[in-house]
């Protein structure tokens, strides 16, 4: 069965919710050993401020409906996410761990890229995590700078400011 790429609807809160919370604390949370860091402690507590263990679907479900959000669907569940803001910043990829190195993620920006191009936009950013990274320079994203100081609630979670040109691409 091919991969879907459509729209996100309301009723597609709870998986979004567990793509995300999976691909962080499955797949990414890998990806947050940084050699400064000495201890396992400063390593959950990354994961934890990126992905608290409080968020729940009441205050996820309203920030997935105001943004331009797509969803990934393959042999009908659904396994990826991505959301384009209108300053054409991709703020949110995500893809279920099982589903990983088989072209979702770069299916995902393809669409979101599209998008973009339709809205006239010739330079679209994003803040990519260590994982995250390798998807979006697949698809002609650049590092801008690694940025080491990136604070998400109050800890250290570095990331990767990126951005891919749309003109004549």
């Amino acid at each position: 069965m091919p991969l879907k790429i459509r729209r996100y609807r309301g009723a597609d809160a709870q998986h979004t919710l567990k793509v995300y919370v999976r691909a962080i604390r499955e797949t990414a949370s890998a990806h947050y050993r940084p050699d400064q860091i000495r201890s396992d402690q400063i390593r959950s507590d990354q994961i934890n401020a990126w992905c608290p263990p409080q968020l729940d679907v009441a205050t996820w479900a309203p920030a997935r409906s105001r943004a331009w959000t797509i969803v990934a669907e393959w042999e009908g569940a659904l396994v990826g996410f991505c959301d384009l803001t209108d300053e054409a910043e991709v703020d949110m990829l995500f893809v279920a761990p099982r589903v990983g190195g088989r072209g979702v993620a770069q299916e995902l920006i393809a669409a979101a890229l599209a998008e973009a191009r339709r809205r006239g936009c010739t330079r679209v950013t994003t803040r990519a995590s260590r994982g995250a990274r390798a998807a979006f320079a697949r698809s002609g994203f650049v590092v801008d700078r690694e940025n080491r100081i990136n604070i998400v609630r109050g800890i250290l979670v570095p990331n990767f400011e990126m951005h891919v040109d749309l003109n004549g691409a």
